[in-house]
């Protein structure tokens, strides 16, 4: 009973430890954020191509610092297309801006 309880105690121990660091990675990865911008925007432009930065920066709005990715969208019209830029924190995965180029 106590070799058992060593040895699930020595199993969960190495497994925080190896999962620790990943389990505290809080960041949205690129690939999801600009799916998650891609859904927002759909609802209103059909989207014809995108892009996303994958090493994140660090901007300033308002006084306060966010670390963001940079992309862009492609979305088209009647009137042909249009090209958007895009920051999103890396953090929520909110959209923080839209622009058009």
């Amino acid at each position: 009973m106590v070799k058992r309880f060593v040895s699930g105690l020595a199993i969960g121990l190495a497994a925080g430890y190896l999962l620790g660091p990943t389990l505290k990675n809080d960041k949205v990865s690129p690939e999801r954020a600009l799916k998650q911008v891609k859904k927002a925007v759909s609802q209103k432009y059909a989207i014809s191509g995108s892009w996303i930065h994958m090493i994140p920066e660090t901007i300033e709005r308002n006084n306060l610092s966010y670390t963001v990715y940079r992309g862009g969208l492609s979305t088209t019209t009647e009137e042909g297309t249009s090209q958007y830029e895009f920051l999103v924190d890396t953090k929520s995965g909110t959209l923080l801006d839209l622009q058009s180029t």
